[in-house]
């Protein structure tokens, strides 16, 4: 990394570890003779959650690349690294630059993370305080956020499309970013005659498995990455996770390159079987480009209009190239907006007042069910599973089995190598658990076992059984499912998205749910055993 030199600086321009954007808006008027960048590895963003060691390793060796990038612009860099440095939070490192270099301003883009901000804010009032305590005339500062311009749907603009609606459907603001960007229009009208072909997209693989698998792209490790990957080892030790399998873009360039290979030989097949899993399938078919555009390393307009280009220019499935669309335009631009609005209310939403503990073996994938172990060892070896696996396995099972919001988000956000609170926090607590209630979505996400049954391979060998409700063999996410139907029944009842399942539930005879809610009971009471 560059060394100092002391000479007066005008701007200290922030750079955080998720804002690896070449044409930031915090570069905007920078002078490199006047202006210095600062970047800052802390201990904190590691362990205010335990985060996994692949996501530390992304995130520090993509810093450090972007670091030397900047520096062979000729641009004067601070690089606070862990193993230098060793600083234990984002403000310490602030406060010690701006001590040491007393700039005329702070520049940065507003953070995603409003811990974030909180925290760096206070950082500078603390410094601005103390050098009003010294002189009387010393100048009021504070940093200069400049608005995110990464994002297609600025976040004024996602607060008037709201306006003061207690109810957001995803769907609607789909629509209009699609008009507004003019994607996969035909004369105003999507193409194909409707907007949305999830319908499409949820085949399961059938007793066959799955065929024709596309190769997995990898990136060879570098000396800055091999480097980060030790530091990480020496100072997480006891982190979760492993690194034997690390394979993420770490540099614009490898971010592109993974930006072609998608198009190119996933995005054809990408929709039929996008919610479809199997055991030892890491990845099939999807995108693996959300970790780069939570880092910034990849625009999602150019995400978007390389998938459009391809379905112009190669005729593929409609359904698979709207539906890839769709989660960049649509879904991460509305998540951000409601991350914004609800926040920091969303934080401790409890709709259900779940209290339960998380159970150990989320950390160690050490449980009898194959579905939870299956996934769960996945996001160990790689910081990754696919949305289906989040929502419907470890997500579910979290509302079913009435986990505190909080620790399951919380789990969500240290474990996946793309998890930013932003995005992390919207679908773990207002989608996979609801704690919101049914904020942005109109029915928790919700099944029995012969869901998983049907979209997978996980209960073949299982310990327990997907069509069996109570006795030594009940397949946890079935009882657990008709368990919790009969808790909230009425309301249920009431909503024409819950109400067949409730018809469902009802069914049984008073004896079978007295046994369902005798046999979830002991589940509930020892979860960790499961």
């Amino acid at each position: 990394m560059m060394s100092m030199q002391n000479k007066p600086c005008r701007h200290i321009v922030l750079i955080l570890g998720d804002q690896l954007d070449e044409s930031s808006a915090a570069f905007d008027g920078f002078d490199p003779l006047q202006d210095q960048i600062l970047m800052i590895e802390a201990l904190e963003e590691s362990t205010h959650v335990w985060s996994h060691k692949a996501r530390t390793t992304l995130f520090l060796s993509a810093m450090r690349h972007f670091s030397a990038l900047l520096t062979q612009r000729g641009w004067q860099v601070n690089y606070r690294a862990l193993d230098k440095e060793n600083d234990e939070t984002l403000a310490v490192g602030l406060m010690a630059t701006v001590q040491r270099l007393h700039p005329q301003q702070v520049i940065g883009v507003e953070p995603g993370d409003l811990r974030v901000r909180k925290a760096l804010d206070e950082a500078i009032d603390s410094i601005a305080a103390q050098a009003q305590q010294q002189s009387s005339s010393a100048k009021k500062q504070s940093i200069i956020w400049r608005e995110d311009r990464h994002f297609l749907c600025s976040l004024p603009q996602f607060r008037k499309w709201a306006g003061k609606s207690a109810s957001l459907r995803m769907e609607y603001f789909y629509r209009t970013m699609r008009q507004q960007y003019k994607v996969l229009l035909e004369d105003g009208k999507p193409v194909g005659g409707q907007w949305n072909f999830d319908a499409d997209n949820r085949k399961g693989f059938g007793k066959a498995g799955p065929k024709d698998l596309p190769p997995t792209l990898n990136f060879a490790q570098d000396t800055i990455t091999r480097a980060v990957m030790a530091l990480v080892e020496q100072k997480f030790s006891d982190h979760p996770g492993q690194l034997s399998k690390f394979n993420w873009p770490v540099t614009r360039e490898q971010a592109l390159e993974a930006l072609h290979d998608f198009i190119e030989h996933r995005l054809p097949h990408f929709g039929m079987h996008q919610d479809a899993m199997w055991t030892q399938l890491d990845f099939g078919w999807h995108a693996l480009l959300s970790s780069s555009l939570n880092l910034k390393l990849l625009n999602p307009l150019e995400v978007v209009q390389a998938a459009e280009a391809a379905y112009w220019a190669r005729g593929l499935d409609l359904a698979s190239v709207e539906g890839f669309i769709r989660q960049v335009l649509g879904w991460r631009e509305f998540i951000r907006g409601v991350y914004d609005l609800d926040m920091p209310d969303l934080k401790t939403a409890n709709h259900f007042d779940h209290q339960n503990a998380l159970p150990k073996w989320y950390w160690t994938g050490e449980t009898r069910m194959n579905c939870m172990r299956q996934c769960i060892t996945q996001t160990l070896n790689n910081g990754y599973s696919h949305h289906i696996q989040r929502l419907m396995i470890t997500g579910m099972f979290g509302i079913t089995a009435q986990i505190k919001p909080q620790q399951l988000c919380d789990w969500y956000l240290a474990v996946y190598v793309d998890a930013v609170e932003w995005v992390e926090l919207p679908n773990t607590a207002g989608m996979a658990l609801f704690a919101n209630g049914g904020r942005f979505t109109s029915k928790p996400y919700i099944a029995s076992g012969a869901y998983v049954k049907r979209m997978s391979n996980y209960c073949t060998g299982c310990a327990y059984k997907p069509e069996v409700r109570t006795g030594p063999e009940a397949c946890p996410v079935t009882t657990l499912y008709w368990n919790f139907l009969d808790q909230h029944e009425v309301s249920f009842e009431k909503n024409p998205r819950t109400a067949l399942m409730v018809k469902n539930l009802q069914r049984m005879d008073a004896k079978e749910r007295s046994d369902v809610r005798s046999c979830a009971a002991d589940m509930l009471a020892d979860l960790n055993s499961l």
